[in-house]
């Protein structure tokens, strides 16, 4: 038998580090390889991390908790050679395995992760330690060093840990500690103004996931300048033409077809037109993109929102981006979906029209600079062109509601793209063939 150690793997783009959340097996568990080992959190998506080996897990080298930078070790797998010898001592990954993780890495962060470093308790100024999940829940929390170090600790040698964190921050606005610290920009959790909470009040604390879309969303309109523009396009085509094909779509794919392929084809079709919407800044800096990776809201059965991405959308056709649609939200409601999933995404699509929502003002998912709602599909009066004159009649019409940012897109810009989704919508082909 032999030992090798098992590298937190490269979970996406931009992704170096991930928390561990649970471990799935115990030392001294069989395992098969590819089967689940541990769940692992990064600020995309929490996600399982398959065995990289089978044999039996010796070791585990990175507690629940901790924060791991990417390609350093969290666990020791013991497995069987070929010539059967036992190796009590673990056999370090191949530096390959380890370059090619560090390689894949943002370039701002490669010479970090060259050294691979798990998650060690940090010392603070007042010779206090705190671990990084700690830390991390202060930063969310906007707890002060000096603040921190004045909460008392139940772990080993007065140490703070997460269930000290959580219970303090229960009673924290009702009985918070005295320090004399510079002012503390509030977190998404904490209220400008004292609330006043009742017996008959129900207080819920929010989830991860929660806590990382409200922090998200907060970040996006102190960033981003949002302006919204709103078309009305006409989907009686689009409408007349799935009425007439849902039953063959899925006699012969073996699945249904919904609103949104239509939606995103146009949206690609639009940003072929106008590629100043597909950019992202940085700094001072305008990044044009030249893929076309858009994302699309899937709402939760939590009632969260999660945004998986279609990458390079305008290769596929009407079949192709309905399979892609179908895939990336099953998955997601399934908590199936991995961070690449949700990674370099371009522009985004938000359908508010499947809560019965006319229209909506969305906000841009940062770093880029526009994302489009479509609102619900309803019928109204209208007036219609024909050879022999104006008649008034009834179509299926629906708002598009476009948010951009205003640093970097016009309302020229920005007015005549949603515009000519618009226009792509109403100008579907009823011939189109399966």
């Amino acid at each position: 038998m032999a030992s090798v150690e098992m590298l937190m793997p490269k979970m996406g783009e931009s992704i170096i580090e991930g928390t561990i959340l649970t471990w799935l097996k115990k030392e001294g568990d069989l395992i098969e390889p590819d089967e689940s080992v541990l769940e692992v959190a990064t600020d995309k998506v929490d996600t399982e991390v398959p065995a990289t080996h089978g044999g039996v897990l010796k070791k585990i080298l990175a507690k629940e908790g901790d924060i791991v930078a990417v390609g350093a070790p969290i666990a020791v797998i013991e497995t069987v050679s070929e010539n059967g010898v036992a190796n009590t001592s673990p056999t370090k990954a191949p530096e390959s395995q380890k370059e090619e993780l560090v390689a894949a890495a943002p370039a701002n962060t490669a010479s970090i992760l060259a050294e691979p470093v798990s998650a060690q308790e940090i010392v603070s100024e007042d010779g206090r330690f705190y671990s990084p999940l700690v830390k991390n829940i202060a930063k969310e929390e906007g707890i002060s060093m000096a603040e921190l170090s004045k909460i008392p600790g139940s772990g080993k040698e007065n140490r703070v840990t997460k269930e000290d964190m959580l219970a303090y921050l229960k009673t924290r606005h009702h009985t918070p500690i005295p320090v004399s610290t510079p002012k503390v920009t509030p977190s998404i959790s904490q209220p400008k103004v004292q609330l006043s909470i009742s017996a008959t009040d129900e207080i819920i604390e929010m989830d991860r996931m929660r806590k990382m879309i409200a922090q998200r969303m907060v970040d996006s309109k102190r960033i981003s300048a949002h302006v919204t523009s709103f078309v009305e396009a006409d989907m009686t085509n689009i409408v007349l033409w799935r009425e007439k094909n849902k039953s063959a779509y899925r006699e012969k794919y073996g699945e249904g077809i919904t609103f949104t392929p239509f939606f995103i084809e146009a949206i690609a079709r639009a940003i072929h037109d106008f590629p100043m919407i597909n950019i992202s800044v940085e700094g001072d800096k305008i990044i044009k993109k030249k893929d076309i990776n858009v994302g699309m809201a899937v709402a939760l059965p939590s009632g969260n929102l999660i945004v998986p991405v279609i990458r390079n959308v305008d290769q596929l056709n009407l079949v192709g981006i309905s399979k892609k649609v179908n895939d990336l939200a099953n998955r997601a409601r399934n908590n199936k979906l991995v961070a690449d999933d949700l990674a370099g995404g371009t522009y985004t699509v938000s359908n508010v029209g499947s809560f019965g929502n006319v229209m909506g003002t969305p906000i841009i998912p940062q770093p880029q600079v526009a994302i489009m709602a479509v609102g619900a599909i309803v019928k109204k009066p209208a007036v219609v062109e024909t050879p022999t004159g104006d008649v008034i009649a009834i179509r299926h019409k629906m708002f598009l509601s476009h948010s951009y940012d205003h640093r970097v897109v016009d309302g020229a810009l920005g007015g005549m793209f949603v515009r000519r989704v618009a226009d792509y919508l109403e100008e579907f082909d009823l011939h189109t063939s399966l």
